[in-house]
This record gives C-alpha cells, structure tokens and sequence, in this order.
C-alpha cells in the first residue's frame, strides 16, 4: 500500500458550515444552520431528481443531484449567508456577489489534493454542472426555505410572511413539473404535530 502523506483543511471549513445562519436579518423562532440547510436541500433535490425519472420521462442522475446539492452552500464558510434581499438587491451587487462565490469556490478547491480536485469541481462549480442538475437544485433550495418560512408561521413568527408569499408564488409558477409534484404530495404533511403524522399510518 502506498504511503500517502497529505494535509488539507477542507474539512475543517466543512465543519464550520454548522457555525453559519441563515436568515439573519429576522427575527428567528427556531434557528436554522448552512449544514442542517445543505442536508434538506440535499434529501428535497433527491426525490426532485427521482419523481422527474419515474413520472416525467427524466433521466437524470440523483445521486449525483443529492451529491452536488450538499455542496450548494459551501462557499458560505467564506462569505457568509448573504441574506436573498440584499443579494438581488441590484444587478451591480448581484454580479459582485457572484464573483465572490466563484472566486470562493476556486480558494475552496485549491484546499483538496490535486488528485480529488476534478472530482469536486462538479459538485462545486455551478458553471460545470448539468444545467438539468442546477435547475433542481435551486427548487430544492425554494421549496427548503418555503418550509423554514411555514415552520416560523407556524410558531407565531409574522417576520417570515412576506418571504412565505414570494416563495408560494415563485414555486406555483416552476416549470418543473416534479416541483409541483412534491409540494402537492410531500408539503401539506410537513405542519403536522408528531402526533398528527402517526395518526397518518
């Protein structure tokens, strides 16, 4: 066996994901982290992926898809969680907030050993991955912030009402017809109590 003798704090950064809110102009009921974010946008894309191959006539790969999808935020442990409103807030931010993520993405790669580097470039890179791939990402992505918002509603926090609006109106008009298929078959159940869910069985 080869004696391979490597360092590389890219899994430090990884770690850090934890440390990282979201949403932190608003006042929050129930704290949500970058990592616990990365997981649900993850496990949401997955099924996305699985529903366009068996209803829709897809033939897209969902491992790969929940792979690319657990990486979608790892630029944050270098910028942050730039929060949606002042991301598009103007072209001239959202083109400097871009160029921020791509160059974040490069410092992050450089981190791995040249051997893993090609590997993680499609997990990482959005401009490499299959446009199929990035387009069920970002869905997965509005419909994992669509629940934190109804989540917050649900305790009692008006500060997400106008967010859980946008966020109906942008997934109701997704061109994606597993999109539609999820939030018909998956969300309603997603306010249930404990309780409530095993009186489903």
């Amino acid at each position: 066996m080869k004696d391979i003798t490597i360092t590389s704090s890219f899994y430090a950064y990884l770690s850090r994901l934890k440390w990282i809110k979201r949403w932190g102009l608003k006042r929050n009921a129930h704290e949500e982290n970058v990592m616990e974010h990365s997981w649900e946008v993850s496990v949401i894309a997955h099924t996305l992926a699985l529903i366009k191959n068996r209803y829709y006539e897809g033939k897209v790969d969902a491992n790969a898809v929940a792979a690319a999808a657990l990486y979608h935020d790892i630029t944050e442990v270098i910028t942050g969680d730039l929060p949606t409103p002042i991301k598009y807030h103007s072209q001239e931010i959202n083109a400097a907030y871009k160029q921020i993520e791509k160059q974040a993405e490069k410092e992050l790669l450089n981190l791995l050993p040249a051997e893993l580097r090609r590997d993680f470039q499609m997990l990482i890179q959005r401009d490499l991955m299959p446009k199929e791939h990035v387009q069920i990402i970002k869905a997965a992505d509005k419909i994992s912030a669509y629940l934190k918002c109804q989540a917050e509603l649900k305790a009692g926090n008006v500060e997400f009402e106008a967010a859980a609006e946008h966020l109906a109106v942008v997934i109701s008009e997704s061109e994606l017809p597993e999109v539609i298929f999820f939030m018909r078959a998956f969300v309603p159940s997603c306010g249930l109590t404990l309780d409530g869910l095993m009186k489903t069985y």
